[in-house]
């Protein structure tokens, strides 16, 4: 049964992968917005070469209403991610797994059913806004595949490892 979960897991993330990229697509369409992101007018709060965390000086969408809606949209991914898992996990690290199990297939597929309905990004190293919470992360796309990928192995084993021991 927990291999099955697993895979309902990993079917829910792929399926939250979707919606979350429709939702940047229909943004981009709306305020016409199709290609890389140009980040200006920030202050590097520390960069780490693959993540910069940044403080922006104007909104980094429309307006600053439109930037709290986002904030409140990434909060409430987190909270369905974690309320996910834990309907899925017996015990902590079930629980640990199964929300990193989630996190990892949302986060990739939403880069893959992006490149398929806006064909974007162009190629790994594209610039993109990861999260605004607690301040803007910003980096190229290669930096959360590759995350997600590590996230989604230890998030399996760690799913697994009672069916293991």
């Amino acid at each position: 049964m927990t291999k099955i979960n697993l895979l309902f897991l990993i079917i829910f993330g792929t399926a939250f992968g979707y919606v979350e990229a429709a939702v940047v697509y229909y943004l981009r369409t709306l305020i016409n917005f199709h290609t890389n992101y140009v980040i200006t007018h920030y202050k590097v709060l520390l960069n780490l070469g693959f993540i910069t965390f940044i403080s922006p000086v104007h909104s980094l969408l429309i307006n600053n209403n439109i930037t709290i809606v986002e904030l409140a949209r990434e909060t409430a991914t987190i909270v369905m991610l974690i309320a996910v898992a834990f309907i899925a996990g017996k015990n902590a690290k079930q629980r640990i797994g199964g929300f990193l199990v989630g996190f990892a297939c949302w986060d990739i597929m939403y880069y893959v059913f992006l490149k398929i309905l806006d064909n974007w990004p162009t190629s790994l190293m594209t610039k993109d806004i990861y999260f605004l919470i607690p301040v803007p992360w910003i980096g190229p796309v290669i930096t959360p595949i590759v995350a997600s990928f590590i996230m989604l192995i230890v998030g399996s084993w760690l799913y697994l490892r009672n069916d293991l021991t």
